[in-house]
Formats: structure tokens, sequence, C-alpha cells
């Protein structure tokens, strides 16, 4: 009698695309790196290939994208609506300014280690002024969050200005540029380059750390405040720990921002850091759309592109803000969720088609 094999083909995995691999490939962390390393690849090619007139647009970009991706988890993902972040974004500015000026080599640069430096002592800083407003701002809602921190917004070029022999007043403080490794030196990179760079290693790294929260059960918990906070508080859920800790969350990247901004310009001063700039940032969250990381560099990117227009037409200063409310009127009548939103619906409808085409074939 014959003895009859039995291959057992269903379970063979392929040595790539087994179910290991798989599992690591649909892993949210994997994914999100994944994402942040293509936003960071996108942005490298962008400081490489521009011209030492657009590089600086990329820098300014940079700044915004931090600080509106931070924006857009706090209203987003936790329901809190902030009018105040251009003065978290001043409290990062200063805060580089004031840890590199001692730094300062004879040739009025710094060292690369000190930028980095400053870059996180300007995170850690923000971010516990961030927890003192969340705090202070625990117990309001809707408009009157706004206003709180759009009160805030408003005091701090104030206080700037009255601790003058801090921060020097009106004139401000001067930020050296980054010394240059010395490759790029010779590659005759401008100051703006390097900081672009910079500014784009500063993107991926926030687009990566937000991701990762969002997904997290601190993300989960605040997306349930910001659905039902009575049904989040029937769940165990502490409403103004997750409202203060999204707060402090969001003004961290809006101090890096602020530092990579200050870092751009060569200086900070009270007028950089107006009501204008975070309304411009507000307006980058809601035309990228909002809740959406993606969005916000989307919007960052149009709304840097319109300043930089609004700025070669020689136009008045204010006309920018009201370019800003006519966006933002046109984006939610045609696209209500942004221009990711638009995207994603784009996306959603191209595997249909090709799936439609093929069976006709």
């Amino acid at each position: 009698m014959s003895t009859m094999r039995h291959d057992d083909t269903t379970t063979t995995e392929h040595p790539v695309l087994g179910s290991p691999a798989r599992r690591l490939l649909t892993h949210s962390a994997v994914r999100n790196g994944l994402a942040a390393a293509t936003v960071t690849a996108v942005g490298l090619l962008a400081v490489y290939t521009v011209d030492d007139f657009t590089v600086g647009s990329v820098a300014m970009l940079t700044a915004y994208a931090c600080v509106a991706m931070g924006l857009t988890v706090l209203i987003g993902g936790n329901g809190q609506i902030s009018l105040g972040h251009a003065a978290l974004m001043a409290v990062g500015a200063y805060t580089m300014a004031l840890f590199l000026e001692p730094r300062t080599t004879a040739l009025r640069e710094v060292p690369v280690l000190s930028v980095a430096l400053a870059l996180v002592l300007a995170v850690l800083v923000t971010l516990c002024v961030g927890l003192l407003i969340g705090l202070a701002a625990a117990r309001l809602r809707g408009p009157y969050l706004a206003g709180a921190t759009l009160s805030f917004g408003v005091a701090v070029p104030g206080l700037v200005t009255y601790f003058d022999h801090w921060f020097n007043g009106e004139q401000g403080l001067p930020v050296p540029p980054p010394d240059m490794p010395t490759a790029l030196d010779n590659a005759l990179w401008l100051p703006d380059r390097f900081v672009a760079l910079i500014g784009v290693v500063a993107v991926g790294v926030t687009f990566f750390v937000l991701a990762n929260v969002k997904r997290s059960a601190v993300g989960r918990h605040w997306a349930a405040v910001r659905d039902d906070e009575i049904a989040a508080q029937l769940c165990g859920l502490s409403i103004p720990r997750e409202q203060v800790t999204a707060f402090a969350v969001s003004a961290a990247t809006a101090g890096l921002g602020g530092a990579v901004l200050a870092l751009f310009l060569q200086g900070v001063n009270p007028h950089s850091f107006d009501l204008r700039l975070s309304l411009g940032v507000l307006a980058a969250v809601v035309i990228g759309g909002l809740g959406s990381l993606r969005g916000a560099i989307w919007g960052s990117a149009l709304v840097v592109f319109l300043q930089k227009v609004l700025a070669d037409m020689d136009v008045d200063e204010n006309l920018p803000s009201a370019s800003y409310g006519l966006l933002l009127i046109v984006v939610m009548l045609a696209a209500p969720g942004g221009i990711q939103g638009l995207l994603s619906r784009l996306g959603d409808r191209l595997p249909r088609r090709s799936t439609h085409h093929q069976g006709d074939n």
C-alpha cells in the first residue's frame, strides 16, 4: 500500500511577507516611523534642491509645521482652542537666545551641539509654561479658553518689554547662527540652508512623537474627553489632567517651532510673535485638516507660500490676516475636512475605480 504524502501549502509563509514581517509592518510605531522618515526625506530633498532664495521659505515652513502639528493635536485631538501659541513660540525663541548668547564663539557662531541643547531646553521650558497655563485654564471651555489663551498671547510681548534688562526690550536678543560642519561649509552652504536642515529634522521628530502619542492610550484618552466629557468621567478619566497634558504637549511643540524660527531669523523680539502669527498657525491647522499631522504640514506650506506671495507684492501688512479668513471660508465650503481630508477622499476612490476597471478587462 502506497503512502500518500499530504502537502500543507496553506501554512507556508513567504520569507519576507510572512506573518512576523506583516505584524511588524502593521505595528503603529513602525508605520509612524516610516511616515516620519518619508516626511524627513521629502524635507531633506527640498533643502538640497531649492535655490538660496527659496530655502528661507523651507526653514520658515519647518517652524510653522512644528507648531501646527502640536496645535492640531490640541484642537482636533482634545477639543481645546488656543489663540496664544505665538506667545509659546516666543518662550521657546527667547530660551534659545538666552542659552546661546554666552556660548557664542569669536566668529559669532555657536557649536551645533549647543544648538541641539538649546532646542531641547526650549522644548522643556515651554512644556513647563504650558503646564502652568493648562492648570490655570483647566476649568475653561470653548470661547472662554480661547479668550484666556489670547490674553496670554497679548500679555507676553508686554512682559518682555517690561523686563528689558533680561530681554533687551523692543530691540530683542540676537541668535547667532550655528557653526556648520566642514563638509557643508566647503559646499558653500548659507546659514539659512543649514537652519532649514535642522528644522526638517525637528519636523520629523515632532511628527514621529505626536503620531505615536495619538495612537497610544494617552491619545485615546484625549479623544474621549473631546467627544464626551461626561462619558470620559464615567470611565474614570480625569478631565483636567487630560486637558493639561494635551496643552503641555502642544506647548512643547510650539516652543520647538519658536526656537527654529529664532534660529532662522537670527534674532528674537516681541514684534515677531504677535497675534498674526497665532492666526497664521491656526489657519494652517484648519486648512490642512483638524487632527491630521500631514494636514498640518500641508496647511503650513500653503500659509508660508501665501505669505511669500503677498510679501513679493508689497501689500499692506494686514492683508495676510484677511487672506487667512478668506482661505478658511473657501476650505470650509469646498473641503470641510481640509487638504488632507480631500486627499484622503480622492485616495479612497482610486482603488475602487481600479478594481472596477480590472473587472471590465
